[in-house]
């Protein structure tokens, strides 16, 4: 698949989550083959006033690359600007968000709530692409909500303005993260629009990622949740898609390993302070359904060093039934 300029090795890909996409995670996403792979949300404004918590979600390891920096933001000309640093932090690909739904963002007309104003998203698309040597692209919804359902007009003003792809969510703003994903939504802006067209939603597992290609006729899929503690979903639905052969899913005993490898690339990029904070939540996705699991997660929340955690989890391993 290609973007652009920008030649991938396939069309399975890491969406961007805030919280989430860090760089440790975007590497154990990257080594299990993942396409192409997306930071966090960056805050278009928070660069522009030289924030040091947002500058830090820049950070971009030769590793991953190719790597989609997403910026958010609502005004054109900021956005351009931040866009041009993303590029000299390695940046492949400049994507834009106008999917989130969270409150916050919204409220400064920022993520999601672009697709309520068409015209400023032309202009944004439009600038960005304008200042950057890099293919632009945008991530989208299917709409506001059920009674503003616009991802096919917003796709179609994005392509009109440069951008090199679109990513759909099959989702509304209102439905944030519950309910089905529409494919069908996707489908339409994929026979709408020339440029490759990326499917979002309710992929969970290799099955999933095939679905979805042949429900709607996109050019690659993007997986988010369904990554959160499995990294392994990129390698096995890789391989699906090539083969029809479905992959094991990983051991009680990869999973554990995993988390602490996560652990520890979070405490050597982070610190131990943050790192290990950081790490509970993704370690509490890595041993969810394993036997005990609820009850280390609690342990888990409660440790503040790497030894420790290190620990607690190597005697984990020692618990599962499949040892």
């Amino acid at each position: 698949m290609q973007i652009g300029n920008v030649k991938l090795q396939n069309n399975v890909f890491l969406a961007p989550m805030a919280g989430v996409t860090d760089l440790p995670f975007r590497l154990l996403c990257k080594e299990q083959g993942c396409g192409l792979v997306y930071t966090e949300m960056v805050s278009a404004k928070g660069l522009y006033y030289q924030d040091k918590k947002t500058e830090v979600l820049l950070q971009i390891d030769d590793r991953e690359k190719p790597v989609a920096v997403q910026i958010f933001g609502s005004d054109p000309d900021i956005m351009a600007r931040i866009a041009n640093d993303a590029v000299s932090t390695g940046a492949s690909i400049i994507d834009i968000n106008m999917g989130c739904p969270t409150p916050k963002i919204i409220k400064n007309g920022e993520g999601s709530a672009l697709m309520t104003n068409p015209a400023l998203v032309g202009r944004i698309v439009k600038t960005v692409s304008g200042a950057v040597g890099l293919p632009v692209t945008v991530k989208i919804r299917k709409g506001w909500d059920a009674n503003t359902v616009n991802a096919v007009e917003i796709a179609a003003i994005a392509e009109e303005n440069g951008a090199k792809a679109v990513t759909v969510h099959g989702r509304t703003r209102e439905q944030f993260y519950s309910g089905n994903a529409d494919w069908d939504i996707i489908k339409k802006v994929k026979e709408r629009v020339s440029i490759p067209v990326i499917g979002n939603g309710d992929i969970s597992n290799p099955e999933d990622a095939k679905k979805i290609l042949l429900h709607t006729g996109c050019d690659g899929i993007m997986i988010g949740r369904g990554a959160q503690g499995n990294p392994w979903i990129f390698s096995r639905a890789i391989h699906y898609l090539k083969t029809g052969e479905l992959l094991p899913e990983p051991s009680a005993e990869q999973k554990i390993q995993k988390a602490i490898e996560n652990v520890r690339l979070l405490v050597k990029y982070k610190g131990e302070y943050v790192g290990i904070r950081e790490a509970r939540k993704h370690v509490a996705w890595y041993i969810k359904g394993l036997r005990n699991g609820s009850r280390v997660k609690e342990a888990v929340n409660k440790i503040v060093t790497v030894d420790e955690m290190e620990t607690l989890l190597y005697r984990f391993i020692s618990e599962q039934p499949d040892l």
